[in-house]
């Protein structure tokens, strides 16, 4: 080793007494001799004797033949490698794992002046052993080390210094990229040795050269190496020069020089870092990329999904900036990604069993088990902060409570399970259709269909459930008429229309249900049976949805208070085809009375509808209007237009 080197002047040509002499013959043993080499502690190469034929080349001369100018802008050339120190200097740190900066171990001094130039020679190795990198030259302390194919990429292009300085190396016209700290990847091209470049095995170069001695014709040509850089290294496993790369676990060492001279020389690119920032900025945008993802969507398909495409996706991304010489890191972004996603998906899962319990708690009092499972199974839980949807909305009451709830006034708890039974009877058939029961209201049934369980046949169900109602309530007046107890007569409401749904209340109490003008339509047509002496009164939207499966009677055109535009109201009579022949012959009849009516011809309808009752006593709708047009007959309304005020 060259230790305690001196600093070396690149200006001056080296002294011509660091050559070998003139004349002198190189000696060689004699065949089946053995060579002589100084004792450890004897002469080294300062002290050969004068009339060796290898030269004498003091410490200065061979700093000089070393070293080469390397001028730095902005960056701090990278010292040797620390090692510990022999024995001699470890006794003189009192045992210390000290570490000093190795110097260049010099070549013979034979070669200094017959070569062009030295360079630094090392494997350069990451800490797991594998050669990635390299930098482009070292120092010591005291001088500057060009590594080996800089060097000789110095000598090729006449350059006579290197220049690091802002993200490059610049060797004469020549510019390369290069990292923060002065060094950068090496390029292997993924392939072998013997892929990437011409190899001659030194057994041919021999045997050619003692056949061109003699004059023989060889193998190899005379020109085989002719205007070609030539790197000469060993490749087989026994020279113990084997190292690993990032493609190949077994590589001879010759292959970074070479991959490291080709660059130099050809194409020009090494692999670079990307700044941090952009490293950082990348990962930061991976994983809030994956969180907004599977937060927002929480679909399963692609919580499983995404952490395979990110991890494909990333490397195809940072393959296309590798292949253009960009070292985007893969690794911490993927990481954070998946981090992120299985975050995002652990809360998912964490907020949504929590909604499923919530929902499973707040709507199994109020909907069929089978359905809240069913809901919660399909992912289709409502919103419980408010949305617009289109429902149906059923509204129900008892005629006459105030005057049924009187007969009990000295035995409420009577009339409290009269109530109950009567609630519960209308509430599971409502239930049964799909519904979702609101609200009681004293007497009071509102339901809802259609929500929070989306239901494209919510009408429909609708106006089953209210048909299933009423034939609830006809049995149960017969029951309570056999044991003496008050009639329960019920008019039911039901109207489809966009409502506001969702949580509603106070901090105290809060309940899901829904408000909109198709709710207070409902609840008017519920109350306004009693001047139609229907039973069940449906609304225009609901009857436009649901027209292919029940029987209806169109009963008139009204005005709600409140509203300008005119709504035309129907009576819900049954299911299609479940109307009898007495029942369908009073309604054609009806209609063509109301048609009469419209037109204001009041005595003409009063002689229909008077012979429709006498037909139909009991038909409650055709003594409604027969009323109307006696009222009319006798005094006709101004500005007559057939629709009737719908007040209450």
């Amino acid at each position: 080793r060259l230790r305690g080197a001196p600093v070396a002047s690149t200006d001056e040509a080296l002294p011509r007494e660091a050559l070998p002499p003139e004349g002198a013959e190189e000696t060689f043993p004699d065949e089946g001799g053995e060579e002589a080499f100084p004792e450890e502690g004897g002469a080294g190469f300062a002290d050969a004797p004068k009339d060796s034929a290898v030269a004498s080349v003091t410490p200065e001369q061979m700093a000089r033949a070393l070293a080469f100018p390397v001028r730095t802008r902005g960056f701090t050339l990278a010292t040797l490698d620390g090692r510990d120190v022999d024995g001699e200097t470890a006794e003189s740190t009192a045992g210390n794992h000290a570490h000093a900066l190795r110097n260049p171990v010099p070549p013979i001094p034979v070669l200094v002046g017959a070569v062009d130039g030295f360079g630094l020679v090392d494997t350069e190795t990451d800490p797991d052993g594998f050669m990635r990198r390299t930098r482009f030259a070292y120092t010591d302390g005291v001088n500057a080390y060009p590594t080996l194919p800089v060097r000789v990429a110095a000598g090729l292009l006449g350059v006579s210094e290197v220049t690091l300085s802002g993200r490059k190396l610049r060797l004469g016209s020549r510019t390369y990229a290069v990292d923060t700290d002065g060094g950068a990847a090496i390029d292997y091209g993924g392939g072998e040795l013997h892929e990437r470049f011409h190899t001659v095995p030194l057994l041919d170069v021999l045997d050619g050269w003692v056949h061109r001695d003699k004059g023989q014709p060889s193998k190899l040509p005379s020109e085989a190496f002719r205007g070609k850089v030539v790197v000469i290294g060993g490749t087989a496993l026994g020279l113990s020069d084997i190292k690993a790369t990032s493609f190949q676990a077994e590589v001879p060492g010759v292959m970074k020089q070479a991959a490291v001279l080709e660059t130099l020389l050809g194409n020009g690119r090494f692999i670079t870092r990307t700044p941090l920032a952009v490293d950082l900025s990348l990962t930061l945008l991976v994983a809030l990329v994956s969180v907004v993802l599977l937060m927002t969507t929480r679909w399963t398909p692609l919580e499983i999904l995404w952490p395979v495409a990110l991890l494909l996706g990333m490397s195809l991304v940072t393959g296309r900036f590798l292949s253009s010489g960009t070292h985007v890191l893969t690794a911490l972004p993927s990481m954070a990604g998946l981090l992120a996603s299985v975050t995002a998906v652990a809360f998912n899962h964490l907020v949504a069993n929590r909604e499923t319990e919530f929902v499973r708690a707040a709507f199994s009092r109020f909907m069929e088990p089978k359905l809240v499972e069913q809901m919660i199974s399909e992912r289709k839980l409502p919103r419980l902060d408010g949305e617009n949807v289109e429902i149906s909305a059923f509204f129900s009451d008892i005629r006459g409570f105030s005057t049924f709830s009187e007969r009990f006034k000295e035995d409420p708890r009577s009339l409290v399970r009269i109530l109950n039974t009567y609630l519960t009877r209308v509430s599971g058939v409502l239930l049964k259709e799909g519904g979702c029961l609101d609200k009681y209201i004293g007497d009071a049934v509102v339901c809802l269909f259609g929500a929070p369980m989306r239901q494209d046949d919510h009408a429909v169900r609708a106006c089953r459930g209210a048909l299933a109602a009423k034939a609830e309530v006809d049995w149960m007046r017969e029951e309570f008429s056999a044991k003496g107890l008050p009639d329960v007569y019920t008019r039911i409401g039901v109207n489809s229309a966009v409502n506001f749904v969702g949580n509603f209340g106070s901090e105290q109490l809060f309940s899901y249900t829904a408000i909109g003008d198709g709710m207070n339509l409902a609840a008017r047509l519920e109350g306004a049976n009693k001047a139609y002496g229907s039973v069940i009164m449906i609304g225009p939207r609901t009857y436009e949805l649901a027209r292919e499966h029940i029987e209806v009677r169109e009963l008139d055109r009204v005005r709600v208070a409140g509203k300008t535009e005119a709504v035309t109201v129907y009576e819900l009579l049954s299911l299609k085809g479940g109307l009898d022949a007495r029942k369908r012959a009073t309604v054609e009849r009806y209609h063509a009375a109301l048609a009469v009516y419209r037109e204001a011809r009041f005595d003409e309808a009063v002689s229909m509808l008077e012979e429709l009752g006498t037909e139909d006593p009991d038909d409650g709708p055709t003594k409604a209007l027969l009323e109307r047009c006696h009222k009319y007959a006798k005094a006709p309304p101004p500005d007559f237009d057939g629709v009737a005020s719908l007040d209450k």
